[in-house]
C-alpha cells in the first residue's frame, strides 16, 4: 500500500512532469487531480493556504454592541445593582423588539464570557495567565483522589484512587481504596511513602479534604485540622499546604490533577476486571514501577532518571509505623454480626452478645477476640449492606440443619464460589440417603474440613466420595486428605474429578483404582524407611525373675 502524498509532494510532482513536456489535461489525468491545482502548483512550489469558510452569523450579532454599552455602565454601577442575563434579556425584549429573535439561554453564554473580557480590556481585572514553576529535588509533592471504575467479581463498581506526586521528578504513586475516607488517606500517605523511601522535607500540597480538614477559616489559609491528620503529620513530619476552594485550588496543585487524568486514560481503559482490590493494587504497583520509563512533555530524562537524583534528598522515614485504621468497640447481635459505619459483618457465632474489637482498614476490616483475630472481611463499598461468611455459622446450622436453605450465609457462598455445585450435588445426594436433617448436618461436617484443609482439596474430596456413593463426611475428609497429603497429581485429580462428575459420567473401567481408597492400602504403599534400632531384651526382667528365686516366699510353710 502506498503512502498517501502530502500537497507539497504533489506540486513537486506536478511540477516535475511539466517541465518534461506534459499538458495540463495528462498532468491532471496521472496525478488524479483537477485544472485548478494543476494551475496551481504550476503559479507556486508551496501550496496555497486554504480560505477559511465566513464565520456563520448569530442572530445575536443585531444586539451584541448595545449589550456590551449596557457591561460597560455597569463597570461604574454599585455591586448589587448591575445587569444580570435575566435584566438583559428582558431589556432586549422590551426595548428592543428581541421577542422570537433571541433566547435566553443565547444572552446568557453571551454575557459569561463578554462581562469577563470587557473587564480585562479596561483593566479592572488581569488576563488569565499562569505562571511557570520551578521545583527543587526532594522537596514538594501533590496529593489528590480521583474516582476510577473497574469490574470486582463481574460487577461495576466505583473506588478511590489515591495519588502522591512528586513536582521535581513526576514519581507518582497510587492506591485504590473502597472509599476516600481517613483511613484510606492516612493508608495512601504510608504506603507511597514507603514505596519512595522518604518523606518530602518542603511542603505537600491538598485540596481540602474532610479526611485532613475539619473547617476552612473564612478566606484564608488556615485550617482546622482532624486531630489524627495532625498526629499523622507529626509522626512523618508533614508539612501541609492547603490549596484554595474550587477551580482555582485546583491549578495550585495542577501536576497530580493532570497525573491521575493521565493514569486513568492509559491503564484503566478498558476497565480492567479483577477479583479483589488487594489483586487490583498489585497490578496498579506494577503499572507505577513501569511508568519510571516514559517521559512527561519535552524533558530530556525519564521519570525514573529524575527520581534517582531525587531519592537521596528526601527525608528517612520514622523508625516506628503508624496504625492507619481505625478501631471500633461494636457489641454482637443475635445474628452474629457487627455493626461498622452502617454496615454489617459476621463473626463466629460464639462471639453472641460480647463486645468485639474491629480495625476498619481502607480495603478490609479485621475482627479481634482479646488479641485473636477471629474474622476479616473485605470492605463494603455501599451503606446499609451485609457480609457474612458461612463458615461463621457452621456450629448454630448443626443445632438448626433447617436453616441453610434460605441462608443468606448460603447464598453469599454460592455467589463467590465457595460453595461449589459439587457441594449441592453431594448434599442433595446425602439428603436423599439419609434424610434432609441427618444429610444436612453432613456437609456441615464436611464444610468444616476447609477450616484446616485447602478449598480444592475438600471439593476433589466431595467430588471422588459422591462417584463412589460415599455419603458421608468421614469418607470426605479421607479423600481431602489424601489430596492434601500428595504433593504430585492433587490438582489434576481435582479437576478430572470434577469434570467427570459435572458430566455425569459414573462408569468404571476394568483395572481403575477405586474411587474411595482404604487408608490402611494408602499407607502401607507409602515409603517406610529401614528401622536401625537393636532388638529388643529381656535379660534386665531375667535378672528379676533370679533375684525373686533366691528371696523365701513370706508367709510360707516351714
Amino acid at each position: 500500500m502506498t503512502q498517501p502524498r502530502s500537497r507539497v509532494d504533489l506540486y513537486a510532482a506536478i511540477r516535475r512532469d511539466a517541465r518534461s513536456g506534459m499538458s495540463n489535461r495528462a498532468l491532471q489525468r496521472k496525478h488524479g487531480v483537477g485544472f485548478r491545482t494543476v494551475t496551481a502548483a504550476l503559479e507556486s512550489a508551496w501550496p496555497k493556504e486554504r480560505k477559511q469558510p465566513p464565520k456563520r452569523g448569530s442572530r445575536l450579532d443585531a444586539y451584541r454592541v448595545v449589550i456590551d454599552d449596557w457591561l460597560r455602565s455597569d463597570l461604574d454601577a454599585p455591586r448589587k445593582q448591575r445587569h444580570t442575563a435575566k435584566r438583559i434579556f428582558d431589556r432586549l425584549l422590551d426595548e428592543h423588539d428581541g421577542a422570537g429573535v433571541v433566547s435566553y439561554w443565547m444572552v446568557r453564554e453571551y454575557v459569561a464570557t463578554r462581562r469577563r473580557e470587557i473587564r480585562v480590556e479596561v483593566g479592572r481585572e488581569p488576563a488569565n495567565a499562569f505562571i511557570p514553576q520551578e521545583h527543587r529535588p526532594g522537596r514538594e509533592a501533590e496529593v489528590d483522589f480521583g474516582d476510577v471504575a473497574i469490574r470486582l467479581r463481574g460487577e461495576l463498581v466505583t473506588c478511590a484512587l489515591f495519588s502522591l506526586r512528586l513536582s521535581y521528578s513526576g514519581k507518582a504513586v497510587h492506591r485504590v481504596s473502597a472509599s476516600a475516607g481517613q483511613e484510606a488517606f492516612f493508608e495512601g500517605h504510608v504506603h507511597a511513602f514507603n514505596v519512595l523511601g522518604g518523606v518530602p522535607t518542603g511542603k505537600i500540597r491538598y485540596d481540602n479534604l474532610k479526611a485532613a480538614v475539619a473547617s476552612v477559616i473564612g478566606f484564608s489559609r488556615q485550617r482546622v485540622e482532624a486531630d489524627r491528620w495532625t498526629a499523622v503529620r507529626s509522626h512523618y513530619g508533614i508539612e501541609a499546604f492547603y490549596c484554595q476552594p474550587g477551580i482555582q485550588g485546583a491549578h495550585e496543585k495542577g501536576g497530580v490533577e493532570g497525573q491521575i487524568g493521565w493514569f486513568r486514560r492509559n491503564h484503566l481503559v478498558p476497565i480492567p476486571e479483577v477479583d479483589s482490590l488487594a489483586e487490583f493494587n498489585a497490578m496498579v504497583d506494577a503499572w507505577d514501577e513501569a511508568d519510571d520509563a516514559r517521559r512527561i512533555g519535552s524533558r530530556a530524562r525519564t521519570v525514573g532518571e529524575h527520581f534517582a537524583t531525587e531519592q537521596p534528598l528526601l527525608a528517612p522515614l520514622p523508625t516506628e509505623p503508624f496504625e492507619t485504621g481505625r478501631w471500633f468497640t461494636p457489641r454482637v447481635d443475635r445474628y452474629a454480626q457487627v455493626t461498622v459505619r452502617m454496615n454489617k459483618y459476621s463473626v463466629p457465632a460464639r462471639m453472641v452478645g460480647r463486645q468485639a474489637r474491629v480495625l476498619l482498614n481502607a480495603s478490609d476490616l479485621v475482627v479481634f477476640d482479646g488479641r485473636t483475630e477471629i474474622a476479616r472481611h473485605e470492605r463494603l463499598m455501599t451503606k446499609g449492606s451485609t457480609r457474612v461468611d458461612l463458615d461463621h455459622y457452621l456450629e448454630v446450622l448443626l443445632r438448626k440443619p433447617g436453616a441453610p436453605p434460605g441462608a443468606k450465609a448460603l447464598e453469599q457462598a454460592r455467589a463467590s464460589g465457595r460453595f461449589t455445585p459439587v457441594h449441592d450435588a453431594w448434599w442433595a445426594a446425602a439428603c436423599k440417603a439419609h434424610g434432609d436433617a441427618d444429610g444436612t448436618r453432613a456437609l456441615i461436617e464436611v464444610l468444616m474440613l476447609h477450616r484446616h484443609l485447602p478449598h480444592d482439596h475438600v471439593v476433589a474430596g466431595l467430588a471422588t466420595a459422591l462417584r463412589a456413593g460415599a455419603l458421608t463426611a468421614d469418607a470426605v475428609a479421607l479423600e481431602a486428605r489424601k489430596y492434601n497429603d500428595t504433593a504430585d497429581g492433587g490438582a489434576d485429580d481435582t479437576t478430572a474429578d470434577h469434570q467427570s462428575l459435572m458430566s455425569g459420567d459414573r462408569a468404571r473401567g476394568e483395572g481403575e483404582i477405586p474411587a474411595v481408597r482404604s487408608l490402611t492400602e494408602r499407607r502401607l504403599r507409602a515409603h517406610i524407611p529401614a528401622d536401625t534400632r537393636p532388638l529388643p531384651s529381656v535379660e534386665k526382667y531375667d535378672q528379676l525373675l533370679a533375684s525373686r528365686r533366691d528371696t523365701p516366699n513370706e508367709g510360707a510353710a516351714p
